[in-house]
């Protein structure tokens, strides 16, 4: 095994013991301790392949952000009926993290309780996973007939708008230090209702 092939299985070790510890944990909570521990790598080794805890962080993030786009990129949807697809969508990524619980914790931990100082790095993580759902936001807004006066950019800023609004009112209740798995469950229980009323109205037209 020459080094290079060595170096890359063991960064793939420290990446896995990583991957279980930020999937059970919260940021803070994590510790370059446990995963060394559950790793059986010692802290010298961890040490010289990555930073520390940001940079083991931001790769596992950037890891559960790819394979969860890679997935929904591999589902065969119906060019003729976008509304169906993104509801099949919703239902695949439910799949993915029932499949994948670390990548679930790891998501939700940093969409609705982001390392402060770790922001900007994490939308820079994300940015490939956001860039597809905004595409999969446009075809939808696109196979509908939008309103006088409104366009589909237009009705795209409403959409984030109130995509912000809804993580930010999960994120208010992450706060309250119920159970995190009911939390995640409501979240992706309540979202496609709240998609639904986002884009088809509360009333009954007359």
């Amino acid at each position: 095994m020459n080094q290079q092939e060595k170096t890359r299985k063991t960064r793939k070790r420290i990446l896995t013991a990583a991957i279980l510890e930020f999937g059970s944990k919260s940021y803070d909570a994590a510790s370059i301790n446990n995963i060394c521990e559950s790793g059986q790598i010692s802290k010298g080794l961890l040490y010289h392949n990555f930073k520390g805890k940001d940079d083991l962080y931001l790769h596992c993030v950037k890891i559960c952000y790819e394979q969860l786009t890679d997935y929904l990129l591999a589902q065969p949807l119906d060019p003729q009926d976008p509304r169906k697809n993104f509801q099949q969508l919703l239902d695949c990524r439910q799949q993915f993290f029932s499949e994948h619980p670390c990548y679930a914790n790891i998501f939700f931990n940093a969409v609705l309780q982001p390392p402060k100082h770790l922001v900007n790095q994490l939308a820079d993580a994300r940015r490939r996973f956001n860039d597809c759902a905004q595409q999969f936001y446009l075809d939808l807004l696109g196979s509908l007939t939008l309103r006088d006066g409104i366009s589909r950019e237009t009705a795209m800023e409403y959409v984030s708008l109130c995509l912000e609004a809804f993580n930010g009112y999960f994120r208010r209740k992450a706060d309250q230090n119920g159970s995190y798995q009911d939390l995640i469950q409501d979240h992706e229980g309540k979202l496609s209702r709240v998609f639904d009323i986002m884009l088809y109205g509360l009333t009954k037209e007359a």
